[in-house]
């Protein structure tokens, strides 16, 4: 495989020259070591289809089959489809996803560790998805925030961004609410999660999910938040890759925060994404991280 890398403590590594329907076994271990080692793989010059990208999904783990089916691909229910495009008449998939800072699936008990990503249209405008390397975050942290969230739990929830259905016409938004919530209720995970490869130290928060500091007044919650969020989303921590025909991207949820960006009024944008489970746990405790170490001396 050729390699791209980026400069040092910077995000995103290209592959250049591999079709990912012909990767071998041990390329396998290679990509996903290059996903904890640079958060963000990117495959240029693909061409493949919808059964092709399910099989390199296969291949890094076990595709997560979202949990509200109108998100899913009609024949794939493995592809989450973000789209502004019907298909054969209808609407397909839903349009206007991830405009926000997110790390996916973190509203659930166990969330995503990889993101898989292949638009099928680019918009002709804006072609971006924004990142921020969340470990980098946390070692800049100020103290006074550090203070906020060592060894604390956050809460996370998903019900923010539920998208009205049709079938929630003529229903009041506290009962839609109150049916979200009660599918995917809050959850709890740390506020500083340990890596379970690299043991690496990242804060797991973003302004799209986290809704609370747990243990914390309302008051001082509403205060520390917006500070928190401000400091991770400043201009300077924000990694911008601009869409090439034919790329591919996996990246990993443990340590990035994401952002699309938005369509113009009258263009066009479809993406397939797949999320993938690589069979360990999302988070490890740290005294795990410092016996696997010590038992591999």
């Amino acid at each position: 495989m050729k390699l791209v890398a980026p400069p040092s403590e910077q995000i995103g590594v290209q592959i250049l020259d591999t079709n990912v329907t012909s990767v071998t076994p041990t390329e396998i271990e290679e990509i996903k070591q290059l996903v904890y080692d640079y958060k963000l793989v990117i495959f240029r010059e693909q061409n493949i289809n919808d059964s092709q990208y399910i099989e390199f999904a296969k291949k890094i783990g076990t595709p997560q089959v979202y949990p509200q089916d109108n998100y899913h691909h009609p024949e794939h229910p493995e592809i989450f489809v973000s789209s502004n495009v019907p298909k054969d008449g209808k609407k397909f998939g839903v349009r206007g996803t991830g405009r926000y800072w997110h790390t996916d699936c973190a509203f659930l008990d166990e969330p995503l560790p990889f993101t898989m990503l292949y638009p099928k249209i680019l918009p002709k405008s804006i072609r971006e998805t924004y990142y921020i390397d969340m470990q980098q975050v946390y070692k800049k942290l100020p103290a006074h925030l550090k203070s906020y969230v060592d060894g604390k739990y956050l809460i996370h929830e998903g019900k923010w961004r539920y998208k009205v259905q049709e079938w929630d016409i003529d229903k009041a938004i506290i009962d839609i609410l109150r049916d979200i919530e009660e599918r995917f209720p809050a959850v709890r995970h740390p506020a500083v999660v340990t890596h379970p490869v690299t043991g690496a130290k990242i804060l797991y928060a973003s302004s799209g999910f986290t809704t609370g500091i747990e243990g914390l007044e309302y008051e001082t919650n509403q205060k520390v938040l917006p500070e928190l969020f401000a400091f991770i989303e400043r201009e300077e921590h924000i990694h911008t890759h601009v869409w090439q025909d034919g790329d591919l991207i996996l990246w990993e949820n443990r340590t990035l925060n994401h952002m699309a960006s938005t369509v113009l009024p009258g263009e066009k944008s479809v993406s397939y994404r797949i999320g993938v489970y690589d069979g360990l746990p999302f988070y490890v405790s740290s005294e795990k991280v410092a016996e696997k170490s010590l038992l591999a001396r």
